[in-house]
């Protein structure tokens, strides 16, 4: 059986060159769709870029590995999450006409294969979060739970997209943790064991309440990040969920984007407002220079441009606006990294 190419694929690696036979096991990972990837990896690389710059501390051979590591980690878990995503919506995706040709639905794959699919890219991914500090593993177990929610919030909140949000930008504090300079984490740790890079397990001997509040203060900028990510995310997938709407409307699915119907323009652009907000004052909180502000208003411009442009009742141009955050995300990403710089 050949596979076609999906509606809202575009253009694409897979379908130009991948072999007949690995074709539906890249399109159930969706690496035919490699924006998903960039939006879940971003938030990560911003989380460890803020901590690097946040301390004035230049990247080593760890904090390279950390962005390798991501990246492969972002490939593996979004295609997990897809997977599992598509496991549990098989009967709603056989009813829509852009995911009716999607593996499962159209019995390329098996709901059995989907599921250890689902378990070799979990374990795979394992294996490089075992490689990061101990606050980092535990952020990654708990993302778990989002993940696995994130499937049935369609058919409970008008807001799936939050919760989508939530789950998608956890990298911004997973990456903070895991970069999070020697220096401050030794803050935070006995004499004898601050040598060994596990920040914030452990109490200093002494005023716990004093412990607390400096982990507070250490984190508050990776915790502003993650809520301007999930607003940044709000926005996006709104649009994105423009294309489905008569769809959704037919066969019951919630969205925001049906929840605010004629307003989903004024909508998009408070999410935007409070994205770029949020990040601000991640970066007020970090100490960042003036090169962060300088990024931060290209960014501001960059998602003002997609309110601008914004066609609620053209799904097509929807979708190349929700692919344009690729490079809004990148844009956010050079300011954060470059924060340190003072002019």
């Amino acid at each position: 059986m050949t596979s076609a190419p999906l509606p809202d694929a575009g253009a694409n690696w897979v379908d130009r060159h991948a072999p007949e036979g690995l074709k539906p096991w890249l399109k159930l990972g969706r690496f035919d769709r490699p924006i998903g990837i960039w939006l879940l990896l971003l938030p990560g690389w911003q989380g460890i870029a803020l901590a690097l710059a946040q301390y004035r501390q230049a990247p080593g051979l760890y904090d390279l590995w950390l962005f390798v590591g991501f990246a492969i980690g972002a490939c593996l878990m979004r295609a997990a999450g897809c997977a599992f995503n598509d496991i549990v919506d098989r009967d709603f995706d056989a009813k829509v006409a852009r995911t009716a040709q999607r593996p499962i639905p159209s019995g390329r794959i098996s709901v059995k294969q989907a599921w250890a699919f689902v378990v070799a890219c979990s374990l795979v991914s394992l294996t490089i979060l075992l490689t990061l500090p101990t606050v980092a593993i535990l952020l990654g177990v708990g993302s778990l739970a989002l993940v696995a929610a994130y499937p049935f919030m369609k058919r409970i909140t008008w807001w799936p997209q939050a919760w989508l949000g939530l789950t998608f930008n956890w990298g911004a504090l997973m990456g903070f943790a895991a970069a999070l300079p020697l220096a401050a984490a030794a803050l935070l740790l006995p004499a004898d064991i601050a040598g060994e890079f596990r920040p914030f397990l452990w109490s200093p001997a002494g005023d716990s309440g004093h412990a607390v509040a400096l982990v507070w203060q250490a984190y508050v900028p990776a915790v502003l990040l993650w809520f301007g990510g999930v607003f940044w995310t709000l926005g996006y997938d709104t649009i994105y969920a423009l294309q489905d709407i008569e769809d959704d409307a037919m066969i019951g699915v919630k969205s925001s984007a049906r929840r605010l119907a004629s307003a989903v323009r004024p909508g998009v652009a408070v999410f935007y407002g409070l994205a770029v907000v949020l990040a601000g004052a991640a970066g007020a909180a970090g100490g960042l220079g003036a090169v962060f502000w300088i990024g931060l208003v290209a960014y501001a411009v960059h998602l003002a441009r997609q309110v601008v442009r914004l066609n609620p009742d053209d799904g097509a141009h929807a979708l190349k606006l929700f692919k344009s955050n690729r490079e809004a995300g990148l844009i956010l990403l050079a300011a954060i990294a470059l924060g340190f710089i003072t002019l």
